[in-house]
């Protein structure tokens, strides 16, 4: 009796101490539901992470987070004479950190496996890019969290959750909600100060040298172009008929540019990656299609930041809106300095103030008047 009474007592004991662990590692755990839609269990208390996919480590960053990470993708490491995302420009400290994978979503569970200290949390951007999400997570033991990209103009609501499911992983849903409400405030007062204004008195215009997975020529534009929304604009690019949510890219012939002949050009210095003779200002410059533009012998082509760089950033949109508005129209944006507005911007967003440090590595041309054919 005495023996099978003991027996009873540690078989009760080691399922008591299993159940006990069970219920402590429960508490320590929730579910979540992320982007994709799929539910992921992770940490009650997220403090380190890795993001993987473009624009995805800058989700974190507006979410002043960045130190978080305890690795970035290979992009980070990089030393390039152009870089025009502002997300990494305030923090050089990404240049130095370990690598866990390739640009682009490529990740290494190798490399992650061999992080230390491991991150708890992995948010990826581009699920479909590099590894299946539940196949990596398979292969790390880490917990993946899908986010989403998309345009600023038309996609807003998958960036805003995007942040919110970011922030209430890692304990920052108020920074999220901040964050919105910073971008849609923009958007707002940007629509305000040119909504009412004549259509006699809105000049038609057009935007050249869109990067897209790399830089591009003059012909590369965009006829749902974020900033000429923002302000009204009468993009040629944008049709009057065109669908509710125009192309977010488009290659247009140098015959059709001609025939438009907008009255305002601008152009994406993303174009600048091309060299002294190629891209948009070359072509400008050299192609006689081009030199009977009116904005080109007139001189009214001018500069816009490149936002299309490793994905979008939301921060240089907001920044061209206001420099695209004050060309466009002056007396309506003439109590603002769309230079000291940007740096206001990538401050809120991102930490700092890079306007300067992009203009220099774009030559100091950002948000100026570009002489064609001109010293």
């Amino acid at each position: 009796m005495n023996m099978r009474f003991f027996k009873m007592m540690s078989l009760m004991t080691v399922l008591g101490a299993f159940l006990l662990c069970s219920t402590a590692y429960a508490a320590q755990t929730r579910t979540i539901v992320d982007m994709a839609g799929r539910k992921v269990e992770i940490p009650v208390k997220v403090e380190r992470v890795i993001c993987s996919g473009p624009g995805c480590l800058r989700y974190l960053t507006y979410l002043q987070a960045q130190d978080m990470i305890v690795a970035v993708d290979d992009i980070e490491t990089r030393r390039n004479r152009f870089d025009a995302r502002p997300y990494a420009l305030a923090n050089r400290q990404f240049k130095k950190m370990p690598i866990f994978g390739e640009f682009r979503g490529h990740d290494n569970p190798e490399l992650i496996l061999g992080l230390e200290p491991q991150p708890q949390v992995i948010f990826k951007t581009y699920a479909n890019m590099g590894y299946d999400p539940d196949e990596l997570q398979e292969k790390t033991g880490v917990p993946v969290v899908v986010l989403k990209y998309s345009t600023l103009a038309y996609g807003r609501d998958k960036i805003f959750n995007s942040l919110r499911v970011m922030g209430d992983v890692i304990g920052k849903k108020d920074r999220a909600e901040e964050v919105c409400s910073f971008v849609d405030g923009c958007i707002k007062e940007l629509n305000d100060l040119t909504k009412d204004i004549p259509e006699e008195q809105r000049k038609t215009c057009y935007v050249g040298g869109i990067a897209k997975k790399g830089p591009h020529g003059f012909q590369s534009t965009e006829p749902g172009y974020p900033p000429f929304i923002f302000v009204n604009a009468r993009n040629v690019a944008s049709p009057a008929n065109a669908e509710k949510k125009p192309l977010d890219h488009a290659n247009v012939s140098k015959e059709q540019i001609v025939a438009w002949n907008p009255e305002i050009i601008f152009v994406d210095l993303s174009t600048s990656q091309l060299g002294d003779h190629a891209g948009a200002l070359y072509e400008l410059e050299h192609e006689k299609a081009y030199q009977g533009l009116d904005a080109v012998r007139e001189d009214r082509v001018f500069s816009l930041l490149p936002y299309n760089w490793y994905s979008r950033n939301y921060g240089s949109i907001l920044a061209d809106s206001y420099y695209a508005g004050k060309i466009l129209y002056p007396e309506v944006f003439k109590d603002i300095d769309p230079k000291h507005k940007a740096d206001e911007i990538y401050t809120f967003m991102v930490g700092k103030p890079v306007f300067k440090t992009m203009d220099k590595a774009f030559g100091g041309r950002a948000f100026d008047r570009l002489k064609i054919g001109g010293e």
